[in-house]
Order: C-alpha cells, then structure tokens, then sequence
C-alpha cells in the first residue's frame, strides 16, 4: 500500500496558494514544498502542476518574475498576491469545514490524532482522515 493520498479534486489549488505563501518559489520548489509539509503523502504529477501554476496566475492569484535557481538555472519564481492570499483563506475556511464535516463521524481517538498530524495548520485534513481509515486506525 502505498504512503501517498489521492488529491480531492479542486484542492491543487489550495495547497500551490499554501505553498507559495510561506516564501516565493519556483515551479519544482512548489512541489518539494508540498511534499515537504505533507511529510510526503502528497505526491503532485508535475503535468498537472504547471498548468495549475498558468491557471493561479491567470486569475491573479499569484505573480511570477524570473529568477536564478541554486543550481544556477534560470527558473520562473511565483508569489502569492493580495488577492491569492484573500482566495487561500476563503479556501482554508471551505476546506476546515469539509474536513471537520468528514471527521465527526470518526472515533475521538481518530479525531485527535488527525489533528496533530495535519501538516497545513491544525485543522482536520480530509487525506490524513482517509488514510487513516483505510490503515484501519
């Protein structure tokens, strides 16, 4: 079985808005972030990372410039807007909602060791809960 967690459709976004918020990166870095906070259950395909990337600066929620990377490259690096962190808010909000929507059922041993292994900020994580579960916790 393997360690990682399917992503719910629509929270690409929310964890590219997390990620950048904590400091300016570029593409690749956006994914070792990702995978760094969720301790690597979260594995993003980088197919489907640029185009989100393309999609959250389109809509004005982050703003890239380029840059040089560590290794010297050339690289495109993304920070979040005004108006990325007012979406990442509204989308944590829905999210904690969902997560604490899902959890209510779960046992309030369960309950509290989701908690303290959720990664983003405390709140009940949907992923950790379905992995959870499926390990039959």
């Amino acid at each position: 079985m393997s360690n990682s967690v399917e992503l719910l459709q629509g929270t690409l976004d929310m964890l590219i808005l997390k990620a950048v918020s904590l400091g300016p990166l570029h593409g690749y870095g956006t994914l070792l972030r990702i995978q760094q906070i969720s301790k690597s259950a979260l594995q993003i395909p980088q197919g489907s990372l640029y185009p989100a990337l393309y999609r959250l600066e389109h809509k004005g929620w982050i703003t890239s410039e380029w840059g040089e990377s560590e290794n010297k490259r050339k690289a495109k690096y993304y920070r979040l807007t005004a108006s990325g962190r007012k979406q990442l808010r509204s989308e944590t909000e829905q999210w904690s909602r969902l997560s604490d929507a899902i959890a209510l059922d779960l046992p309030p041993i369960l309950r509290q060791m989701v908690k303290t292994q959720n990664p983003w900020n405390g709140e009940l994580s949907h992923g950790i809960v379905t992995k959870a579960v499926h390990q039959g916790v």
